[in-house]
């Protein structure tokens, strides 16, 4: 009973923290470049005013344009209850699981693509192609990135691959630090940040993750917001479990039920940081260089596969 009550925690804390940690993000952006900027709850306050909003629906629109906010809010939030955090088994766990969350990612993808093309704006249509584009590219990279982690522990259960990797202990090995560099990469593409996308643009014409969102307002805008903010956390801590694993567990109970939050929470917005500095430290870049840098990540991933079983 107290494990199912600690796997709630567990699941709620990374739908309730997905905003903050987007608030920190920017935060720490605006310091290191010598800016105020936003405030650290700014994000819950966006979501507060969207849900307090009319929404207002294109005449063009069908069903998809409608349901999509909502498939795309539950699927987020199935993938994320699928990933363990500072508890090492979750609600839904079994050998497979991993694949259903890169299923459940493309899902959203799937819809929120078809409902960019809906209403007939061609922004969101240009935004959604690219998407696609970048999509396509990104997710077999996540996939062999995936297998690299779980082939040593031969199963495809997320919960037996963080169990696998503690009893092991930190693996110095090239194998390790390859899969370490491309999993930062994905997080890159993925969470649409410097330089594959900038999250901060409204302009059209280089925008690519909030292309699609342009013709939504009010209740669906947040619930797609915090979808997107729930799937960058939900990818934290996929790369917290299977490249930075190490730390009490705090099923085991005493002192770990508090240190191992923390040590979790620390993780998290020390990921952050480095996006963060990431950003920064780049500039925004051309869509025709993007394939390069996924192939980067895709030879990464695929040599560490065969070094892991060479050396």
């Amino acid at each position: 009973m107290v494990s199912i009550i600690l796997q709630i925690i567990q699941f709620l804390s990374i739908l309730l923290i997905a905003p903050l940690l987007t608030g920190a993000i920017k935060k720490s952006k605006a310091l290191l470049q010598g800016r105020v900027g936003p405030r650290l709850l700014q994000p819950y306050f966006d979501l507060y005013k969207y849900m307090h909003k009319d929404s207002f629906v294109s005449k063009n629109a069908s069903w998809i344009f409608l349901v999509t906010p909502y498939i795309v809010f539950g699927a987020t939030l199935t993938a994320s209850a699928l990933i363990p955090a500072f508890v090492h088994q979750t609600l839904y766990s079994f050998t497979g699981d991993i694949v259903l969350i890169i299923y459940l990612f493309a899902l959203s993808r799937f819809f929120i693509s078809m409902s960019a093309v809906d209403t007939g704006s061609s922004f969101g249509a240009q935004g959604a192609s690219r998407d696609l584009f970048i999509s396509s590219l990104a997710e077999p990279v996540l996939f062999i990135t995936i297998l690299g982690t779980a082939l040593p522990a031969k199963t495809t259960n997320l919960s037996a691959i963080i169990a696998h990797l503690l009893e092991i202990g930190l693996p110095i090995s090239p194998a390790y630090f390859m899969i370490l560099v491309a999993f930062v990469i994905l997080l890159v593409t993925e969470t649409g940040r410097v330089p594959v996308d900038n999250p901060d643009t409204h302009l059209e014409l280089t925008m690519i993750h909030e292309g699609p969102l342009l013709e939504y307002s009010g209740k669906p805008l947040a619930l797609l917001m915090w979808s997107a903010w729930i799937k960058q956390a939900a990818l934290f801590t996929l790369f917290i479990d299977l490249c930075i694993p190490w730390g009490p567990n705090v099923s085991t109970g005493g002192w770990a039920l508090l240190t191992g939050p923390l040590l979790f929470f620390l993780k998290m917005f020390g990921v952050g940081l480095i996006m963060a500095c990431i950003e920064i430290a780049n500039a925004k870049m051309r869509l025709f260089k993007v394939p390069r840098l996924l192939a980067a990540a895709f030879l990464l991933s695929f040599f560490s596969l065969i070094t892991e079983y060479l050396l």
